[in-house]
């Protein structure tokens, strides 16, 4: 057993050993080079036998090249399975032998608000472990296009979260790491807490993704916008260049009032309002404020992964 600075748990060996690190490097023409950067770094955590590594998607976005450190200090190239949008997670697997003991999979209905966790990343020999608590289980929503039905959230926060793993008492892991959010209101004060995606949202469709690189239901339409909520107001923040908002004619500074003759209450409520009229390649009829002018505008929405890098995809 290896104890964990800051905990008064203790973790096995072969449970730390699991967590590796990655390091991306990404061509600066890649659409997520501006937002993401070029070099991207955090955790993954190994839960096959084949090799297979489960990590937060944004880390290896569109990467042509993905270095996977073992608790050895052992090093393997890696390639991307997939990149599930839906939940955030990215499957990767290493090309080149990379031994290693694999995590005992738990499930996120063992992350309830009160209860004991652990936030583990890795860093060799040295693994970089938090004793935290679940904060909260709510909704999350995200500017790029991205809802989370019932998020964890927990404290104090993890200061490396990208990718980490989120593990319950008896060491399973149950939840990857993906933000750090400042000021998130927890029992009436405001705290720094860290968001993880719940495993459960990725494991019931792995082999599936494993199979086709992809979920096989009909991939949800993008428009390639950045979305920020503030008072109310849904406003335009970045438009992704020759994407389909950007096409459609939509700017920075543009708020969204509706989505198909209906008014939008939050970002959640926006994303699922384009989501609902059907599959990637639908039109999306969008009420705008600019300049404090009505305009209508009509977005042929596109799939999020026909305008991404392919990379290291295999």
């Amino acid at each position: 057993m290896t104890d964990i600075t800051g905990s008064s748990e203790l973790l096995s060996e072969e449970t730390l050993a699991s967590l590796v690190g990655l390091d991306a490097h990404i061509p600066e023409d890649a659409m997520s080079a501006s937002l993401l950067g070029t070099e991207r770094s955090g955790h993954g955590v190994r839960i096959r036998d084949d090799g297979l590594i489960v990590t937060i998607g944004y880390v290896v976005s569109e990467a042509e090249e993905i270095w996977i450190r073992s608790v050895d200090d052992s090093v393997a190239p890696g390639v991307v399975i997939a990149n599930d949008f839906q939940s955030g997670l990215a499957l990767i697997r290493p090309t080149t032998p990379l031994p290693g003991p694999t995590i005992d999979i738990g499930s996120a209905e063992n992350a309830k608000v009160g209860d004991a966790v652990t936030a583990c990343g890795s860093a060799g020999i040295d693994p970089q472990c938090v004793e935290a608590q679940v904060v909260s289980r709510q909704e999350f929503a995200g500017r790029w296009e991205y809802v989370l039905d019932d998020a964890i959230f927990t404290a104090p926060a993890h200061q490396n979260w990208s990718g980490s793993a989120l593990l319950d008492i008896e060491g399973r892991l149950v939840g990857i790491g993906s933000l750090v959010i400042q000021g998130f209101e927890v029992n009436g004060s405001l705290r720094t807490v860290n968001m993880f995606v719940p495993i459960d949202l990725l494991i019931p469709v792995i082999d599936e993704i494993c199979t086709h690189g992809r979920r096989l239901t009909p991939p949800r339409p993008w428009l390639g916008f950045l979305v920020h909520e503030e008072d109310g107001d849904m406003t335009v923040v970045g438009v992704y260049r020759n994407c389909p908002a950007d096409t459609a004619g939509l700017r920075p500074g543009d708020i969204i009032v509706g989505v198909d003759d209906q008014p939008v209450r939050n970002l959640a409520n926006l994303f699922r309002s384009i989501w609902s009229l059907g599959s990637a390649g639908v039109d999306v009829p969008l009420t705008v404020l600019r300049n404090s002018k009505r305009l209508e505008l009509v977005v042929k929405s596109s799939e999020r992964s026909a305008f991404l890098r392919r990379g290291t995809v295999q």
